[in-house]
């Protein structure tokens, strides 16, 4: 019985303590089964919106369409350059693109457009031959490199394989026509960022091209036909040089101003202007791109795009430029050019140039340089601020201005003979003895020795027959310095580029007397552009105004003509001569004299006052075989009205042989071209009044 009794007691303890373990595990599973419906709540609840948006995860990139830049309006208002839609075959890489993809679209591709040999052989480096070797021929590509260098990084390996690619087959593109053109459509389609349009294709596309692309742009993925915008020039080649060239959008960013661009946020592609004004206010011209939006899922698939910003066309630029006086200038250089080069003689004179501007506004009217390259008329308007020539006689009035600033009085007389000095046994002297001369006859009768003796003083030198000069360097530059108040010697100051300073030489040793030569204008040489601003100073009665040729920047509109101004350029005063009104009028007289009754009497309407001008120099143009020939240059500078100018002018004609009175002829007709313009606009314009520049703005 107590054995029975005590195996019911081991067997209640077994139970209870089975029981306990069964609900020890139930609790467990409970609690565990209530931490997964607490984390699955968490996720789904909590977290639901985070991780749906992470399935569904979407990315935007951006990318920015053609749109026309700023337009450029003469002073009356006439579009001088304008836009044009042009057509361009582009294309684009997103994130999936591969390289075999951009090999087989440029096959596809090669078959609708052509390009010329020429292009081709100029636009291939050698480089792109590799580069487009080895994405060709990605097999052939490999072998190129051994088991151990195949586990460097990408960008080593790729250095290896274009050294490596074997000559004979960059020679075999290099003959293959067929070839070069793959390699040319591929460097194109490589040469941007991804969702960044390339231009493969807008110069010289035809309708037929055009047309088959768009055809076939279902098996061209990354290819497209958009409108892309040139430049059109209402008035043919007028002032073209001046106005610029912009890149092509195959050239995109010129390599040399790489990081200009860039910093400014500008695509590789971007066109920009190359010279010129366009250069000059790129930041202006540029328009405000159209925007696009790619969105794409996270493989990179793009699922949508849409245009965010239809863009805007660049700011406009109102010119100083006449452009109907400028044609007719244009045309009467032309024909004055060639009627002097038929002159015996005179078959080195192949240039001549004209500069017309407001003396008191600064703004230049007309700007004409023509040159004669293998017998054909060139423009070379860039010729009036880039190039210099000696001036002559023109400086004189420069030079009797500098006189008084140096204590010389209005009216000293001097007598005109012939001048000996010590190492010089032929003299220095007019052109013929004038006796005794005043200031006002020495400009009237163009007396060399007059500034002789002015030069001789600003230097503390007194003139004795036979003597020696001692002239130093300082006394060089006081006289330049003189001349520099005018703006003889030193940039303009014009707005744009590459303006040439003239030519300010150092005397060699031995050659004290050149400042005599500076005096008469017959060592340093000038610019028309700095001729015309001299003239200007005297015309206006003594402030030296920079030269413009944008005078108002304004924000496009949508409808024809100028809208609201962005930037108003005011006239800019840069000096005033240290001159009294009186000095200043008084070669103001001389200058009247001039064309009343000295070196160009019955030349010019004496309604002109000017100063000629001729210069012994020596040939040194594009025909080497005469460099050092003894030429002359025929210049002439003055302004209308003489009472009450309006416009000032210089005249260049450099390297004649023959005088042909070239330089006034083309005075004469000129003026009288912008006298009968201001007669036409009085009753067919409403003019603005002029607005002369005071000193200090």
């Amino acid at each position: 019985m107590a054995e029975q009794s005590a195996n019911a007691s081991e067997q209640r303890k077994l139970r209870k303590s089975r029981y306990i373990r069964i609900n020890v595990f139930f609790f467990l599973v409970f609690i565990l089964f209530v931490a997964l419906v607490v984390r699955l709540g968490i996720v789904q609840i909590v977290q639901g919106e985070e991780f749906t948006k992470e399935v569904s995860r979407t990315e935007s990139d951006y990318a920015r369409l053609p749109a026309p830049r700023g337009k450029m309006y003469d002073r009356y208002n006439r579009v001088v350059v304008d836009n044009e839609s042009v057509p361009a075959i582009t294309y684009t890489v997103d994130k999936t693109t591969k390289t075999s993809d951009k090999i087989k679209t440029a096959k596809k591709l090669s078959e609708y457009i052509n390009f010329k040999s020429d292009f081709l052989k100029e636009e291939l480096k050698e480089r792109d031959l590799r580069d487009y070797w080895l994405a060709a021929h990605p097999d052939e590509a490999e072998e190129l490199l051994t088991e151990k260098e195949l586990t460097l990084k990408p960008s080593e390996t790729y250095k290896l394989q274009v050294e490596r690619v074997p000559e004979k087959e960059i020679l075999a593109i290099q003959n293959n026509l067929k070839e070069q053109k793959l390699a040319y459509i591929y460097k194109r389609f490589s040469s941007g960022y991804q969702y960044e349009p390339q231009v493969v294709k807008s110069t010289d596309l035809s309708e037929n091209e055009v047309s088959i692309v768009a055809e076939n742009l279902e098996s061209l993925p990354g290819v497209d036909v958009i409108t892309d915008w040139g430049r059109d020039y209402p008035y043919d080649d007028s002032l073209r040089p001046i106005f610029g060239g912009i890149t092509t959008p195959e050239q995109g960013i010129p390599s040399d101003r790489q990081d200009y661009f860039t910093v400014r946020g500008y695509p590789r592609n971007e066109r920009v202007g190359k010279s010129f004004l366009e250069q000059q206010y790129e930041d202006y011209l540029n328009p405000r791109k159209a925007k696009v939006e790619y969105i794409s899922d996270n493989s990179g698939r793009i699922v949508s795009e849409k245009v965010v910003d239809e863009g805007q066309r660049g700011y406009d630029l109102k010119l100083s430029f006449d452009i109907e006086l400028q044609m007719k200038v244009d045309k009467i250089v032309e024909e004055e050019l060639q009627a002097a080069r038929r002159a015996s003689g005179n078959f080195l004179m192949d240039r001549a140039f004209v500069v017309m501007m407001d003396p008191f506004q600064g703004d230049v009217l007309a700007m004409t340089g023509k040159q004669i390259v293998d017998g054909k008329m060139q423009d070379y308007a860039i010729g009036a601020f880039s190039s210099q020539y000696e001036a002559g006689s023109i400086v004189k009035g420069a030079t009797v201005l500098a006189g008084y600033q140096d204590g010389m009085p209005m009216g000293e007389r001097y007598y005109d003979t012939r001048m000996y000095f010590a190492g010089m046994p032929k003299g220095k002297g007019s052109y013929r003895n004038l006796g005794m001369v005043s200031d006002l006859t020495a400009l009237q009768k163009s007396s060399n020795v007059y500034m002789f003796y002015i030069a001789l003083r600003i230097a503390d030198e007194t003139y004795v027959r036979n003597g020696s000069l001692n002239i130093t360097s300082k006394d060089y530059q006081t006289l330049r310095n003189y001349f520099a108040q005018f703006g003889l010697g030193v940039q303009t100051g014009i707005d744009l580029p590459q303006e040439s300073a003239g030519l300010i030489s150092k005397p060699a040793a031995g050659e004290a007397g050149k400042i005599l030569d500076i005096a008469i204008g017959q060592f340093d040489t000038y610019t028309p552009l700095q001729m015309a601003q001299y003239v200007s100073v005297i015309a206006n009665g003594g402030l030296r105004v920079q030269p413009r040729l944008v005078t108002s920047i304004h924000a496009p509109i949508e409808e024809p003509g100028l809208g609201p101004v962005a930037v108003d350029k005011e006239p800019k005063v840069l000096n005033r001569i240290n001159n009294s009104a009186a000095e200043i009028e008084r070669v103001q007289q001389g200058f009247k004299l001039v064309t009343s009754a000295g070196t160009a009497k019955g030349s010019v309407p004496t309604s002109v006052a000017g100063k000629t001008g001729t210069s012994e120099t020596l040939y040194y143009g594009p025909n080497r075989n005469y460099w050092g020939k003894k030429t002359n240059n025929h210049n002439f500078v003055g302004y209308y009205p003489a009472d009450n100018p309006e416009v000032a002018f210089s005249i260049v004609v450099p390297w004649t042989v023959t005088d042909t009175g070239t330089n006034k002829t083309i005075a004469k007709r000129i003026v009288e071209a912008y006298a009968e313009l201001q007669e036409k606009y009085v009753t067919t314009t409403e003019i603005e009044p002029n607005n002369k520049a005071k000193e200090g703005e």
